[in-house]
């Protein structure tokens, strides 16, 4: 087994997507893997206090372990509550139902 792994590193903004690729020593953690790729200094709103991590779409900690081609995922948060927009949406075509007038 090689004591180096390629890994990625994903963060997309609306406009932009980075994508890192890197080799590092076997046995990397998930946030070593970040600080060793520079894209905390291209990126400083990423707090890795706040923001999600993920491998191949999967929530993951911080602290774990990578695997060869792993691709680490940084997640943003989120503008708006998907269950709230949810929400109000269905209160705005309730609403437009209600209202329809007669023919």
């Amino acid at each position: 087994m090689s004591d180096q792994i390629n890994i990625e590193i994903v963060y997309a903004l609306a406009h932009e997507q980075t994508l890192l690729r890197q080799q590092l020593p076997a046995g990397v953690t998930v946030v070593q893997a970040i600080e060793a790729s520079g894209i905390l200094d291209k990126h400083p709103e990423i707090d890795l206090a706040k923001n999600k991590l993920g491998i191949f779409g999967k929530l993951t900690k911080s602290d774990a372990p990578l695997r060869d081609k792993d691709r680490i995922e940084i997640y943003r948060p989120l503008l708006a509550d998907p269950k709230e927009v949810r929400r109000i949406r269905a209160e705005e075509g309730k609403a437009m139902k209600k209202g329809g007038g007669e023919l």
